[in-house]
């Protein structure tokens, strides 16, 4: 294989983003940076390739990789591991793999080769909602709220980016609102009482508004500049709770304070205003992908930074390119690798 294109923009920012990864990670924990820069080099070496293949990728070998998916997801619910009350990872010696995770780039492969070929009307629709079925009820059962809203989200934007007329659109939304209700009797209690909690988290400061509590102070005493590089005493005395994973954003707010938040959410921004760059100047097909790349960070990021800072209920939502874990960061790379391969294109 010929290496013919390197997408700078991208991989800087990558880069950058991965590096404060590794500092905040190795500053608590030298054996996961340790891992952390293995998943890292690993999921360059992916971005790499598909940034050199043709995206137009075979809809056979596509629907091969939905299959694995479902496949690898019943795995889960049958030997997976369970943490923290979900089951989520299928074990593999030293590491564990998240199935869920890899979910995300192969439904925007579906989707965009599904819509490719079809027009965004009623029956199509639901269609494209019977396909990602199997998938939402596997990942929602194990259970996974965040993932599921994730895939729903990357589902709502790709549809958003077809011919769609703004009638079906208010339809949908309309509906959305009308099931609503059916979804939330379908939730954990834990799930229910971590969306009412954010709302007023000092009526159990120490159960279910812990987290939010410890999120927001650790955010604040930040401050504009930080308190330093290992210095967080949230993080550092562990009242911060998943400091690695789901709560970096407020371990990066209070070591690198105000000032280095906003350094990471305008790469974030960038990531994402590139995309849709890249989507605007691309086939359909290519436009579609890039599109669907660009709704799951955006989903990510804001609801993610949204529940660090005390304005979105936790759902369990990893930042991309920042937590901590092998899949989610694996999985990122291999959907900005698909960004890179269509800006390829228009590059020549």
């Amino acid at each position: 294989m010929k290496f013919n294109f390197l997408n700078l923009p991208l991989l800087l920012s990558i880069t950058f983003l991965l590096s404060v990864s590794f500092l905040v990670i190795y500053s608590s924990s030298q054996n996961l940076a340790i891992l952390q820069i293995i998943f890292a080099l690993i999921g360059i070496l992916i971005f790499f390739l598909i940034s050199q293949i043709n995206y137009n990728i075979n809809p056979v070998l596509v629907k091969g990789m939905y299959i694995l998916i479902i496949l690898l997801l019943i795995f889960v619910m049958i030997l997976g591991i369970e943490t923290r009350g979900s089951i989520r990872w299928i074990p593999l010696g030293p590491v564990n793999i998240q199935p869920s995770e890899f979910a995300k780039p192969v439904i925007i492969l579906l989707l965009s080769g599904f819509w490719a070929l079809n027009q965004p009307g009623w029956v199509n629709i639901l269609k494209s909602i019977l396909i990602l079925l199997p998938v939402l009820f596997l990942i929602f059962r194990q259970p996974d709220l965040g993932t599921t809203l994730t895939i729903g989200a990357i589902w709502a934007g790709m549809l958003f980016a077809t011919n769609i007329s703004f009638k079906k659109i208010a339809i949908l939304i309309l509906a959305t609102l009308v099931i609503t209700p059916l979804i939330w009797f379908s939730l954990q209690d834990y799930q229910k009482q971590r969306i009412t909690s954010f709302i007023t988290p000092q009526n159990d400061p120490l159960g279910v508004g812990y987290n939010l509590i410890q999120s927001t102070i650790a955010v604040g005493s930040g401050q504009f500049f930080g308190r330093g590089l290992g210095y967080g005493t949230q993080s550092r005395l562990q009242f911060l709770p998943e400091f690695r994973t789901d709560f970096i954003f407020a371990t990066i707010a209070e070591e690198f304070g105000f000032l280095g938040s906003l350094l990471i959410l305008s790469l974030y921004i960038f990531l994402i205003g590139y995309s849709f760059k890249v989507a605007s100047r691309a086939d359909y097909t290519g436009s579609l992908i890039a599109t669907g790349v660009a709704v799951m960070l955006i989903f990510q990021v804001s609801v993610n930074i949204g529940m660090n800072i005390g304005l979105l209920p936790i759902t369990g939502i990893t930042l991309p390119l920042l937590s901590y874990g092998g899949s989610s960061l694996i999985a990122t790379l291999v959907s900005l690798g698909l960004v890179a391969s269509i800006a390829k294109v228009k590059k020549r």
